[in-house]
């Protein structure tokens, strides 16, 4: 693939999104049937997660990343001898910004002999949310010498990206995707994603529109995610002339981010009343989520307070609760914007 004249081709081949997802809710049905008919084994368990988690992650469901966390911890309550079950848990709690806790399972499985390799890899996915790239980094490269293979090298695309090294990162980035050799639209798809991501970081919002462009051209006939970049999303997903993900969507979904963008959109069509209905909702939905994620939600409910939800008060105490739990680039710059801290100023919890 082409990012300097942001060009991006097809890449790998692979299955089509809706086919893909419905492979993968056959998978977590037969698992699930499975289940009823007598007790999985603890590895049956561990994928069950992986799969529920990723259907989230895919769809943007919270709903399923709060279910995949829940047998996860039921895992753990039934074979608290089983490294396995540590990791599963650690894993999802990482998902929801319990990091801390995350850890504290991944030593646990190593104490419990669990395997090196994959507990590495999520302990550096753990460092790599909290900012601390050069730990990250060096178990990433370490795998990569080990293993050169799509998964290793896209997870030091990842680090490079967070870590604001552009350059390196779409080198790695690069990289990862020439070498893919699976059938599945998923792990590129995300990849491109974070590709998106990072150049929104970097308010390069071409870049960024064309990376998330090719994501969702690689999830065909699936509904956008909602973890999109949201300001990639402002030139693709909606305009004055109407185009914009239907109301039903974001009924449909439980991320309030639907509600946002849906909302932010109309306001900006002169549709007032209507914005202020998504509005309420997208409201209702974060106070919901920040009931009982608050960890997990701060960030992109600041964001919302800080944009549409118009509470720079709250926006601020969350941008900094935020910042308290993890210190990021990306972190510290929404504490910025919603402090209204000038360049260079050093932004703290």
């Amino acid at each position: 693939m082409r990012t300097d004249d942001l060009m991006t081709d097809d890449g790998p081949v692979t299955t089509a999104g809706v086919i893909a997802v419905g492979n993968l809710e056959a998978r977590i049905e037969g698992q699930l049937s499975r289940e009823k008919g007598g007790p999985l084994t603890v590895c049956e368990c561990a994928e069950l997660v992986d799969l529920i988690a990723l259907r989230g992650h895919v769809l943007g469901c919270i709903s399923d990343l709060e279910r995949a966390a829940a047998f996860a911890d039921e895992l753990v309550d039934h074979a608290p001898s089983d490294a396995r079950s540590f990791l599963a848990r650690a894993k999802m709690r990482g998902v929801f910004h319990r990091f801390a806790p995350a850890l504290a399972d991944l030593d646990t499985a190593a104490s419990l002999g669990g395997d090196r390799v994959e507990l590495d890899a999520e302990r550096a996915a753990t460092y790599t949310a909290l900012g601390r790239y050069d730990e990250a980094l060096a178990i990433r490269r370490l795998a990569v010498e080990r293993h050169a293979d799509f998964s290793s090298r896209a997870a030091v695309a990842a680090v490079y990206g967070e870590r604001g090294d552009t350059a390196e990162a779409e080198r790695w980035f690069t990289a990862a995707t020439v070498c893919y050799r699976g059938s599945s639209p998923f792990p590129l798809a995300m990849l491109d994603f974070q590709r998106g991501r990072m150049w929104m970081e970097h308010d390069d919002l071409r870049r960024a529109r064309a990376w998330c462009d090719a994501a969702v051209r690689r999830l065909s006939g699936l509904r956008a995610r909602a973890r999109t970049p949201r300001r990639a999303r402002r030139g693709s997903c909606g305009d004055r002339r109407g185009n914009h993900p239907p109301s039903a969507l974001a009924l449909a979904s439980d991320d309030p981010d639907y509600a946002t963008q849906l909302a932010r959109i109309l306001r900006d069509a002169g549709e007032a009343e209507e914005a202020k209905l998504w509005r309420g909702r997208a409201e209702a939905r974060y106070d919901e989520l920040l009931a009982c994620h608050r960890d997990a939600f701060a960030d992109h409910a600041a964001e919302f307070w800080l944009g549409i939800g118009g509470d720079p008060v709250r926006a601020r105490q969350l941008a900094r609760h935020n910042l308290s739990l993890r210190q990021t680039a990306r972190a510290r710059a929404l504490v910025h914007r919603s402090s209204g801290l000038p360049p260079g100023m050093p932004a703290t919890a």
